[in-house]
């Protein structure tokens, strides 16, 4: 019996998604994301048959340790972590055989002198064929060190000759249009565009990915998907924790860098944006970028500017019981500050699609729940020939809601008759639930992604000129904002959907946020 059939790892494959042999470098290894999100992903993927027979990850950070104590270091992650636990001592005992370790700091060549020994070697022992994926899980201030030392050590095959090498990066991804194109260009210095994969878990998500699935593989939606039936659409992505000790980093970023201009613009744009003429990565992110390209540039004067833009700051309260401090007395917060923890917009798309149809977005922390949905609203019916119902067909039209979290699913509300003698009236929902339906539990975002890389898939990933006409977009608010005296903070008691401003931006248009 050969190797390769003795390899429990390997066991029941389709063949269909194994991608072929390769070495994963992390960088940051010592991490909370390497240890929470990583490995663990990588240890469902092998589970689920889904790794190559012949397979690495050589992790890489500033602390000296041995192989085996990093191994006993990731086994302990994957037995929190894992999406399938206790984990199976007989996979373990394979997979964490490709498991290694190598130190040093970002900053020194002979890191990378280090690495590109190891990375031979292990060619040479366990027949990877010289295929590489770096993961940059590093703080964003180390992304261009690492990438222009791996170019410089030779560690990245630029050529579509030979060996693959492709480069995962964490989001964000700049923290403005300036360091998103300075960042863009010196990622194309040492390598093409399509080896740079910029990540956004929720692209990796079921319910996101499904959005394209339930929009093009079903002619129902598309003649209802547009400016003639629909009235607006109210995007919410709600956090229910505040920033919970992180108030160092959130104090750089606030909401809109923080959620908005990746993973809210991500499932925005999907939305959207027009059938691509296939499911391949240009494909899909050309239509994604057309979106962007088309948004209706928001007033650079703050009077104007408060008429489509509410912010937010919370105060103390509680969520479920729980008490909330204010984000002002969390650790790192300066005790005036004025970064936003909540914001509401009122965005239009200026193409003949969506042409005066409104999109509501919110997006906050400290809020009563935690749930990220997108709720199309539909045009009310022109005339009630029910006269016990008129009033009720007035105020509430249709909606078409996607769950992305928690409770992932789709519901749709239509109105139905009350039984009974007279013409009552009610909306009742039709409901569809992943849980339910499918009766299986949806992989990891980071499964999927970290897989779709592997096998060279970059649709669910961010293209470069995506990137850079966000963030075009958004510093427009920013720089607005730097310009002109914050509101009086905090506006809204945590455990609140936001400050009462974020009511009005709906209520002078005469709608109101959907109750989730």
């Amino acid at each position: 019996m050969s190797a390769e059939q003795k390899n429990p790892l390997r066991e029941g494959l389709s063949g269909e998604r194994v991608p072929p042999p390769n070495t994963m470098v992390i960088f940051g290894a010592s991490g909370d994301l390497t240890k929470r999100k990583l490995v663990p992903a990588l240890y469902s993927l092998a589970r689920d048959r889904l790794l190559p027979s012949t397979f690495n990850v050589v992790g890489v950070a500033r602390r000296e340790i041995a192989h085996e104590a990093f191994r006993g270091a990731m086994r302990e992650s994957c037995d929190k972590f894992a999406r399938r636990r206790p984990v199976e001592d007989s996979l373990w005992d394979h997979f964490s055989q490709a498991l290694y370790y190598s130190s040093g700091t970002f900053e020194d060549p002979k890191t990378y002198e280090k690495l590109k020994k190891m990375l031979a070697e292990l060619d040479e022992k366990r027949g990877t064929l010289g295929n590489r994926v770096y993961y940059l899980s590093t703080p964003p201030s180390e992304y261009p060190v690492i990438i222009k030392m791996l170019g410089e050590a030779g560690l990245i095959n630029k050529s579509k000759d030979g060996p693959f090498t492709r480069v995962i990066i964490e989001k964000p991804f700049g923290r403005d249009l300036e360091s998103a194109r300075s960042l863009n260009q010196e990622v194309h210095e040492v390598m093409r565009e399509d080896q740079a994969y910029r990540i956004d878990h929720y692209l990796g998500k079921e319910t996101v990915q499904n959005i394209l699935v339930f929009r093009f593989a079903n002619a129902l939606w598309e003649p209802l998907w547009n400016s003639k039936y629909v009235d607006h659409v109210q995007l919410t992505v709600a956090e229910a924790i505040g920033v919970e000790g992180r108030g160092g980093y959130f104090e750089g970023s606030g909401i809109v860098r923080d959620m908005v201009q990746n993973h809210m613009f991500q499932f925005f744009t999907l939305m959207a944006m027009e059938p691509p003429v296939a499911f391949e990565a240009d494909a899909v992110r050309d239509e994604k970028l057309k979106v962007l390209k088309s948004l209706r540039a928001m007033p650079t004067n703050p009077e104007e500017l408060g008429k489509f833009v509410v912010r937010g700051q919370y105060g103390a309260g509680s969520v479920s019981g729980n008490p909330i401090i204010s984000y002002r007395a969390e650790k790192d917060v300066k005790p005036e500050s004025a970064v936003e923890t909540y914001v509401a917009m009122k965005m239009f798309i200026d193409n003949w699609r969506w042409a005066g149809v409104p999109f509501y977005l919110r997006s906050g922390k400290a809020l009563p729940k935690r749930v990220t949905e997108i709720a199309i609203h539909f045009k009310k019916a022109p005339h009630s020939i029910f006269p016990n119902a008129a009033s009720q067909l007035a105020t509430e039209p249709n909606v078409l809601a996607i769950r992305i979290q928690p409770d992932e699913g789709i519901s749709l509300k239509f109105f139905s008759k009350v039984p009974g003698p007279t013409m009552d009236v009610l909306p009742v929902p039709m409901e569809f639930r992943y849980g339910t339906s499918f009766g299986a539990e949806p992989p990891e975002a980071y499964e999927r992604l970290i897989l779709d890389c592997m096998l060279g898939d970059g649709t669910l990933f961010t293209r470069g000129d995506e990137v850079e006409a966000s963030w075009a977009w958004i510093d427009r608010i920013e720089k607005s904002w730097a310009e002109s005296k914050a509101p009086p903070f905090p506006n809204y008691a945590a455990g609140t959907w936001g400050p009462e401003a974020a009511d009005q931006l709906l209520a002078q248009d005469g709608r109101a946020w959907r109750r989730l």
